[in-house]
């Protein structure tokens, strides 16, 4: 039995075998449930001591006393998400309901204040025109696409959640609006989302100079808006950490098969033949960590590549360390890519 089962009462108890369950359960809070467990209302130390102030017997039914319209969370909210609505109405306990009401968990303010959550950062690129995938994105951003029942960048936004952080900016250009409107400043998911907008394209480097740069004291990822990937966080963030470096880029494994037999010679003699051999080569997985001295270095208005940018490090004495990515990664160019998504939304992604 789940421990938050124990804070369960039936209704039409007395307000004295509330007060057991509440001292028993140890958890602050008792919820008080119909005979299919649907939540009535709750019950906390404060409701009992207003009820002894009103002189009301022990015998008295808890319904009288309890609590009648609770804040409650729905069980498909993010951590983040229940965060921010216990600390903007200072509850301590929220209980997890689902689509009918019946309880399903119970959430302690503790308990989740002592999930370590991560201030590094998040620079999502969601500027693209996606060309290759018109005609869907005629009148809708790429990172705006729906694979599964979200859009792309929503996805990525949902990934970084779950992994604890919660400062995220994004940049737009092409279709600014559709973004904005859907994302708003993040409360939704309780995350705080600025934005930053170019008006014209400054290449996938150039919007770091836009970002506003005295709030960049961290490390900051940046990741491309049109990529699904099941990348672990914290092991790309630790491994950040403990490679000296100005930058961390996330590198994918890509094989090309020569479609023929392939020759080595000198001069006219055949040394050797190796039928259709495989090349094996590491590719730019378009996510990355920056060191905030990498990103304050590109000044407003600067039109420049990754690449480039990450070249010029390395030709000045600078450290880039690469982070090989074994978990699932989509980069979602074309169309065959997009229909990939949809088709391994519901398996993958959850992997």
């Amino acid at each position: 039995m789940k421990q938050w089962r124990n804070a369960l009462a039936k209704s039409g108890i007395s307000l004295e075998q509330a007060i057991e369950i509440l001292d028993k359960a140890a958890m602050r809070i008792v919820l008080v449930v119909d005979n299919d467990e649907r939540l009535l209302g709750t019950l906390t130390d404060g409701d009992v001591r207003r009820a002894l102030l009103r002189h009301l017997p022990l015998d008295s039914a808890v319904d009288g006393v309890m609590n009648t319209s609770p804040k409650t969370a729905d069980e498909s909210w993010t951590e983040s998400r229940i965060l921010s609505l216990m600390e903007q109405y200072q509850v301590l306990q929220l209980p997890l309901v689902d689509d009918d009401g019946k309880v399903v968990g119970l959430v302690n303010l503790h308990d989740l204040l002592n999930k370590h959550r991560h201030d590094n950062p998040v620079f999502l690129m969601a500027g693209g025109f996606g060309t290759r995938l018109r005609p869907l994105t005629n009148n809708c951003p790429k990172p705006m696409l729906k694979v599964g029942d979200k859009p792309i960048l929503e996805q990525i936004l949902l990934n970084f959640v779950e992994a604890g952080f919660h400062r995220f900016y994004v940049s737009t250009h092409y279709m600014p609006e559709v973004i904005r409107d859907y994302f708003g400043n993040g409360e939704q998911w309780g995350v705080s989302i600025e934005y930053v907008h170019e008006d014209e394209p400054l290449g996938t480097g150039g919007a770091l100079g836009l970002l506003p740069h005295d709030e960049i004291n961290q490390p900051l990822f940046m990741m491309n808006g049109d990529l699904l990937t099941s990348l672990n966080l914290h092991s790309f963030l630790d491994f950040h950490e403990k490679h000296s470096g100005i930058a961390t880029m996330c590198v994918r494994e890509y094989e090309h098969q020569v479609p023929y037999g392939v020759i080595t010679s000198e001069g006219t003699k055949v040394k050797s033949m190796v039928e259709k051999p495989i090349h094996r080569f590491f590719v730019n997985a378009g996510i990355y960590l920056l060191d905030p001295a990498l990103v304050k270095s590109v000044k407003p208005g600067t039109r420049i590549d990754m690449p480039t940018l990450l070249e010029q490090q390395i030709e000045g004495g600078e450290a880039v360390n690469m982070f090989p990515i074994h978990e699932y990664w989509l980069d979602i160019g074309r169309m065959d890519d997009f229909n990939k998504a949809n088709t391994e939304a519901n398996g993958s992604l959850n992997g």
